[in-house]
């Protein structure tokens, strides 16, 4: 997948951004990072790629506009309801708020059990992204993941 890149520039809806903490900061930046890296995101039914994608939220729902590189092609919008990933975005945000408090004080083998239980949340999450997606966008796990982690950023409200 390294160098194989469907989305080469991603940004989040100014209009869902709030403020965030360091650590929320910086897994963004890794998130966006690594995508940016290397990708498999493709339509199943539309211009092909490569894509510039802008992530955002409107009234519950996922907005993934894409405008494709080709000249001839206009940009358009997958939307997603946030429902079905609901739990796991807080399930989510509950292990990673556990975990940040772990590093702070726990034995290695505590956080290291805590970490483990966060990537699990993580893979579920990014498995229920994609399986969301799936009539519309062919990625892989990795994509998924990192998409993932995303929407998990748009949904910190402070």
């Amino acid at each position: 997948m390294k160098g194989e890149r469907d989305i080469v520039a991603i940004e989040l809806d100014a209009k869902s951004i709030v403020r965030w903490s360091p650590e929320v900061e910086h897994e963004r930046a890794v998130a966006v990072f690594d995508l940016l890296e290397g990708n498999r995101f493709r339509l199943r039914d539309g211009p092909p790629g490569p894509y510039r994608l802008v992530l955002g939220l409107r009234d519950g729902t996922l907005i993934f506009a894409l405008e494709p590189q080709e000249q001839a092609a206009e940009r358009l919008e997958i939307e997603l309801p946030v429902r079905p990933l609901r739990r796991v975005i807080k399930d989510y945000f509950l292990i990673c708020e556990s975990y940040f408090q772990a590093i702070k004080t726990a034995t290695p083998s505590k956080i290291e059990t805590i970490d483990m239980a966060r990537r699990g949340v993580h893979d579920e999450g990014a498995g229920l992204l994609r399986e969301a997606l799936e009539a519309r966008v062919e990625m892989d796990h990795d994509t998924a993941r990192r998409l993932f982690t995303l929407v998990c950023v748009l949904h910190i409200r402070g």
